[in-house]
């Protein structure tokens, strides 16, 4: 499965860049802090989630303002919950969704509940994971002042210890390309405010309005996320259903994805999975790969191997095209991740 890249423009001009992938009715991802649509797909824990959700469906997921492959303002603008819902409108837009399944995650879950609150006639179905109501209860006041501090002031301290919050039991490897994602995805600023927002956001008001039939999902352990949020969401929207699933990852692609592909499939009316994902790369270009997560240069990789500096430069750039990524610190960041998933 490939991602196609289009865009999309919010009425005060910011481009937004979105991602679509699968084939079937549109279902919409609104995704959590940061999101890089490039090196979310080189992730191949990250993609398993997205694979695994697009077969039946067409799966468009988006970069806000300031993140990723989507404009970034300068300087950034203040993150509010109009905005995102402005920006979520404008994709809707450009990919031509007029009714959908919806699915937010994390700081996506509550702009995904105001969304399906003030725009029922769009919304099949609505998905929450990992997410909350009110963003002042996730957290402590100090707790959350010491964090946008680290974030905002040392930005590559903040995105390792993040990374140690979102998931504790993702292994060190795996951690460090999380690292290495965020800071891929957004500048500190950027970065700091939508914390800030998540801290800030709340849409209890919204849950009673909500019309959609709703799937609460949520990891009993989430040390971003209190479990008690998922009830107070779970509680607040008529009839929603709540699934509290094992385990302590805020993210829903670490840890036990299929359980949350699992969860999710059904309630959406699609079918199980029961094929196994293919490797993305030959055992040659797994090689290579390799290589240039240890550091190495075409150089180094043709003399290891026994070929031609030109011969090794052809062989990354085909690692880049299959992944479809565009720097070498992307295609290392593949590598940890799959190293993780094959022990």
């Amino acid at each position: 499965m490939e991602q196609s890249l289009g865009s999309a423009t919010r009425p005060d001009g910011v481009r937004v860049a979105f991602a679509s992938a699968g084939d079937g009715p549109p279902l919409l991802f609104v995704g959590g802090w940061l999101s890089h649509l490039e090196s979310s797909w080189a992730l191949p824990a990250e993609r398993r989630l997205f694979e695994g959700l697009a077969h039946g469906r067409t799966l468009v997921r988006y970069d806000r303002p300031g993140c990723g492959l989507s404009d970034r303002p300068a300087p950034p603008g203040e993150a509010t919950l109009d905005a995102e819902l402005a920006t979520l409108a404008a994709v809707v837009a450009a990919a031509g969704a007029e009714r959908f399944d919806l699915v937010g995650s994390s700081l996506g879950a509550p702009v995904a509940i105001a969304w399906a609150a003030r725009h029922p006639q769009t919304v099949q179905r609505l998905v929450v994971y990992g997410g909350w109501a009110r963003g002042a209860e996730i957290a402590a006041p100090a707790v959350r002042e010491h964090v946008v501090g680290l974030v905002r002031g040392h930005w590559g301290l903040g995105a390792d210890v993040l990374a140690e919050i979102f998931a504790p039991d993702a292994p060190a490897a795996l951690r460090r390309a999380m690292a290495t994602y965020q800071r891929e995805a957004a500048a500190a600023e950027t970065a700091a405010q939508l914390l800030e927002l998540c801290h800030r956001i709340d849409v209890t008001a919204d849950l009673a309005a909500v019309r959609a039939p709703t799937l609460v999902l949520h990891r009993e352990g989430d040390r971003a996320a209190p479990v008690a949020q998922a009830r107070t969401i779970a509680a607040g929207i008529p009839g929603a259903e709540l699934r509290v699933l094992p385990g302590r990852s805020h993210l829903p692609y670490v840890g036990d994805v299929d359980a949350v592909v699992r969860a999710v499939r059904p309630f959406l009316g699609l079918s199980s999975l029961r094929r196994a994902m293919s490797r993305p790369l030959t055992a040659r270009q797994e090689q290579v790969a390799a290589l240039i997560a240890d550091g190495r240069t075409n150089r180094e990789i043709g003399e290891r191997l026994g070929i031609g500096e030109r011969s090794a430069e052809g062989h990354v750039e085909r690692i880049r095209l299959r992944l479809g990524v565009r720097s070498r610190a992307q295609i290392a960041a593949w590598w940890a991740a799959a190293e993780n998933g094959r022990s």
